[in-house]
């Protein structure tokens, strides 16, 4: 049998990552996924310990006094993957972006299937191409892994629309779930507030994909560089320094603008690097999801703008 066939590849990921996870999960995925599965059920006045994101903006302003949203909570919870894969995803020096985004999806749904629990997916090229309704099992989330790969983008003419695909998933999501939006972000601007109203109504997590290639230039001499979105071609010399520098600032302001859109959309954002090890990039997610919780729990300030440290650019954002 083929080692990389869907199977073959989930069942190497259930043994070296899954069961892992699994352990140190225990069960635990109310913490991890605070606002899957909940309705709205009563709102009552804001107190000094509750997450602001269950702040209802609508009737605070009519009433002039903050007030939160309460939920009940549903046995079952579902979680969408919003699946970015456009022509930038396909870059990877080490490998590409789409094979670490097919391996978290692969990882993520399975952990959540194994406790009847479900998911769905949406497959974005240059448009919404498949929308793959929400289910649970084995057989499912093999289903997913090979519609991923299968998966072909012709073509584009013009950068990725990602707001497009934010703003077609919202009314395609009945009710209350997990979202996991898995984009490396190179996109036409837009995208910020399509993903401001998803994460109005759901609990949204923005996985980040990027190269290491794509933050700085090695010296390579003269290369020939071709834009993955709308196949443009052009010859550089990344000898020169100033070339270099341009590239970097550049890169620079995209990580600023990114960061501001992500900040402003006041989602959490998990960042996958092409080179990074998943089990580790999880469980550190696993650990500070935990302890976000803790923070939002036992008072002070929220822990959605608790100032986490810089030095790691691999863990967790929170907006």
């Amino acid at each position: 049998m083929n080692d990389t066939t869907p199977d073959a590849v989930l069942r190497r990921l259930e043994w070296t990552v899954i069961r892992r996870l699994d352990g140190l999960l225990q069960g635990d995925y109310r913490t991890l996924f605070r606002g899957a599965g909940l309705d709205l059920a009563d709102l009552r006045e804001y107190q000094h310990h509750d997450d602001v994101r269950h702040i209802d903006w609508n009737v605070t302003a009519r009433l002039q006094q903050p007030y939160v949203r309460q939920f009940t909570e549903d046995r079952e919870l579902t979680a969408w993957f919003l699946l970015d894969l456009s022509g930038s995803v396909d870059f990877g020096s080490a490998r590409s972006k789409r094979s670490v985004s097919s391996e978290f999806v692969a990882v993520l749904a399975r952990l959540l299937t194994r406790h009847g629990n479900r998911v769905g997916a949406m497959l974005y090229g240059n448009a919404l191409d498949e929308v793959l309704p929400a289910r649970n099992g084995r057989t499912h989330v093999l289903h997913l892994m090979q519609r991923m790969r299968q998966h072909t983008t012709p073509q584009a003419k013009a950068q990725t629309q990602l707001q497009d695909l934010l703003q077609r998933a919202a009314p395609l999501i009945p009710r209350r779930s997990t979202v996991f939006v898995v984009s490396d972000f190179i996109s036409s601007p837009g995208w910020g507030n399509a993903l401001a109203q998803l994460a109005q109504r759901h609990e949204v997590l923005a996985v980040r994909l990027y190269d290491p290639l794509e933050m700085a230039l090695p010296d390579l001499g003269m290369v020939t560089m071709q834009d993955a979105e709308t196949g443009e071609q052009l010859l550089v010399d990344t000898h020169d320094p100033g070339f270099r520098a341009r590239f970097a600032k550049a890169a620079d302001q995209q990580e600023a603008e990114l960061r501001t859109g992500l900040t402003r959309a006041g989602v959490d954002a998990l960042e996958l690097s092409t080179d990074d090890d998943l089990v580790n990039t999880l469980m550190r997610f696993v650990e500070l999801r935990r302890q976000r919780s803790r923070l939002a729990a036992g008072g002070g300030m929220p822990g959605h703008l608790k100032p986490l440290p810089t030095e790691d650019r691999h863990e967790l954002r929170v907006a």
